[in-house]
């Protein structure tokens, strides 16, 4: 814990403090290789939590592309920030959370304000230029996080107005890729259910509990699966409920270490 805590006060801090001013003329700008930065300082950042990721497929290329997914722990963000080009898709509120917030600003997240109607326009025109650099999309479906045994009911509301949103900001129907993400083992050691408490974050758990049992449980093995996009005709309700079957079989094979289906 101590080396690691060491990794990221003497390493990480400085690399990030030299970097953010850096990363804000490149997003002010508007260059397209902003993704560069952030990619970097969530791979070091990794590295020094002790995550080793495996992805299995990747985000659809070419396309505008909905990743729907499975929550477990904030450790989903730097994880997939780490693996792939994505945008999050996130409440307001998460702004404002400490670490976090500013983990999810790094890579760009969309920050819908819910309580305003007004925010919708913003929203959009948000969506719609990350859909013209060519990344994708990321929604965390079930709109909280859970251990990471099961999956929660996908909300074919929120994938429906995403969907809607980003299928307006392209001009074409968005896809649909389902996307599952499972922690496997802590300390080379196959992850319990009495363990998951350790890396899930739910319930009143603050972030600084949680930062400490990571940082002090060895190695966190996580596993990233993408499936095929899903068909383009699916209305939002037929849409939410063969994603979420698919994250579902994904997330059991993950967990019990077998090939995916």
């Amino acid at each position: 814990m101590i080396l690691r805590l060491a990794f990221l006060i003497f390493i990480l801090l400085p690399i990030t403090l030299v970097g953010l001013p850096i990363q804000m003329v490149i997003v002010a700008a508007g260059w397209r290789f902003w993704p560069v930065l952030p990619r970097i300082f969530f791979k070091l950042f990794a590295f020094g939590l002790g995550l080793k990721i495996t992805c299995i497929g990747a985000p659809v290329k070419g396309r505008p592309v909905l990743l729907v997914s499975n929550h477990i722990s904030w450790l989903d963000i730097p994880a997939i920030a780490a693996s792939a080009d994505v945008t999050f898709v996130s409440k307001a509120e998460v702004a404002k959370w400490p670490v976090i917030g500013f983990m999810a600003g790094l890579a760009r997240t969309i920050f819908v304000d819910r309580t305003r109607r007004t925010d919708t326009k913003r929203t959009n025109e948000r969506m719609s230029e990350r859909l013209a650099e060519g990344g994708a999309v990321l929604l965390f479906a079930e709109g909280t996080s859970d251990v990471g045994t099961h999956v929660r009911p996908f909300r074919s509301a929120l994938l429906g107005a995403a969907q809607a949103t980003l299928s307006e900001g392209a001009g074409e129907p968005v896809l649909v890729q389902p996307m599952a993400i499972g922690y496997t083992a802590l300390n080379s050691l196959p992850i319990g259910r009495a363990e998951r408490g350790r890396v899930a974050w739910v319930g009143d758990m603050g972030v600084t509990d949680n930062l400490v049992a990571i940082l002090s449980s060895g190695r966190t093995d996580i596993t990233i699966a993408f499936a095929d996009p899903l068909p383009p005709d699916l209305d939002r309700k037929a849409a939410a409920e063969r994603a979420e079957a698919t994250v579902r079989r994904m997330l059991v094979a993950i967990n019990r270490r077998r090939p995916l289906p």
